[in-house]
């Protein structure tokens, strides 16, 4: 059991961030049969929520606000919570274990669940919009219009989702990307490229390896000179965990929340979520996801964790996130960044329909899929969980009809803004 994994009798819980961990948290909880105080403080005033389908259904006009909330009001109430929505914590005093909030009050507790997420990043100078929660989402979509130009800053999962909608839409779209090959960094160039080819098929302008100086209410500035007209502007760079308040009390952070293994921060004190960086075991290493999956999940093994703490176990999961861009579904397991090396195992690249699978020293990491059913990924996903050797399941270069991408240039590529993937959770 962790040092900061306290076994001390717990009354009063407090969870700061009303979506998908901090609501898993609470359910977490009373279905363990906690029967003390849960205090839910989320800075939207709506229920919790389902937040992947901002950059796809909803931006697409496909789904109304109706369909994105996790649980209907009559499951949430049964939760028995004490529920503060459309209020934000501002400060936390772990010695004093209290929650200050922007009503003025401070809530004590026994244990806090800090599951607050991210803030989008802005470019300096700030403008264009951005796409973090609904009411980001509602506005972008009403502008989305046959013949608008949009511009996006950002060719990540999340710029190149809103890329792929807004073409669906009718829109002329730029894109616009520093480094030379979208997603490189997470995917792999030869990966990357198939996404790049798809984006400029369905007649995205796509730039790539050029920075963006200015925006502004016409467009686009960049680092070469050029400009981008556009009617609206998308801005796609990455987030921030949502700390400052966890900061004022002493907590540490360094890109998150930061955590042990049992996603601990301090006696008392739990990461869930986007926010939280923790160690996870599978992998040896400190990582911060940014999915809803992920999100919940990690939720349920705090409440866990918490309900039986001299039996508490290591969060070492493996991380899942998907993609939908155009007629492409994009899956993926495990944790691709920094990998060494990636292999098509099954498919072909040429086609958009293939498995490859990423290596980390001597050992499987990952899995992604595009165009391929679910239970093609199963087995790889419990390879990785069981922490094979590379050569054991992919086998040396050259078996079967497999290609070999070394990943050497990726050392090269400028680096992105953040330090996570996925999607918002």
């Amino acid at each position: 059991m962790s040092d900061t994994v306290s076994s001390a009798p717990v009354r009063d819980v407090v969870v700061v961030g009303a979506s998908a961990g901090g609501l898993a948290t609470a359910e977490g909880l009373r279905r363990g049969g906690f029967t003390g105080r849960i205090t839910l403080v989320g800075a939207e005033p709506h229920l919790p929520y389902d937040r992947p389908p901002l950059s796809k259904q909803i931006l697409a006009g496909e789904w109304e606000p109706d369909r994105l909330p996790l649980r209907p009001q009559s499951d949430v109430e049964a939760l028995d919570l004490d529920l503060r929505l459309g209020v934000t914590a501002t400060g936390v005093d772990p010695r004093a274990r209290t929650v200050a909030l922007d009503t003025g009050e401070e809530v004590p507790y026994d244990v806090l669940v800090a599951a607050t997420g991210v803030s989008p990043r802005r470019l300096p100078g700030g403008g264009g919009h951005v796409l973090r929660d609904l009411e980001d989402a509602l506005v972008l979509r009403d502008r989305l219009r046959p013949g608008r130009r949009l511009a996006v800053v950002g060719a990540g999962f999340l710029g190149a989702e809103a890329a792929a909608v807004a073409r669906g839409l009718g829109c002329e779209v730029t894109m616009v990307e520093p480094a030379p090959v979208p997603l490189a960094h997470a995917v792999g160039p030869a990966v990357g490229a198939v996404l790049t080819q798809a984006h400029r098929e369905n007649g995205v302008d796509l730039r790539t390896g050029v920075g963006v100086t200015k925006v502004h209410d016409g467009g686009l500035e960049l680092a070469d000179g050029t400009t981008v007209e556009a009617d609206d502007v998308l801005v796609a760079v990455g987030s921030v965990p949502s700390t400052e308040w966890l900061e004022l009390g002493g907590l540490p952070v360094a890109d998150g929340l930061v955590c042990d293994e049992f996603c601990a921060a301090a006696p008392g004190v739990y990461g869930v979520g986007d926010v939280a960086r923790w160690d996870n075991p599978l992998f040896g290493v400190s990582m911060r996801i940014e999915h809803r999956t992920h999100a919940a999940e990690q939720g349920l093994a705090v409440a866990r964790n918490l309900l039986d703490p001299e039996a508490a176990r290591p969060f070492a999961p493996v991380p899942y996130f998907w993609s939908d861009q155009y007629d492409l579904k994009i899956q993926a397991y495990g944790y691709l960044r920094g990998h060494d090396e990636v292999r098509v195992v099954e498919g072909d690249l040429a086609e958009r329909r293939f498995l490859a699978a990423y290596c980390t020293g001597d050992s499987l990491v990952g899995v992604l899929a595009i165009g391929m059913p679910p239970r093609a990924l199963r087995p790889w996903r419990r390879h990785i969980a069981a922490g094979a050797a590379w050569r054991a399941v992919v086998g040396e270069p050259g078996d079967g009809e497999s290609a070999t991408h070394r990943e050497g240039e990726r050392q090269n590529l400028p680096p992105r803004i953040g330090s996570t993937y996925g999607e918002p959770s």
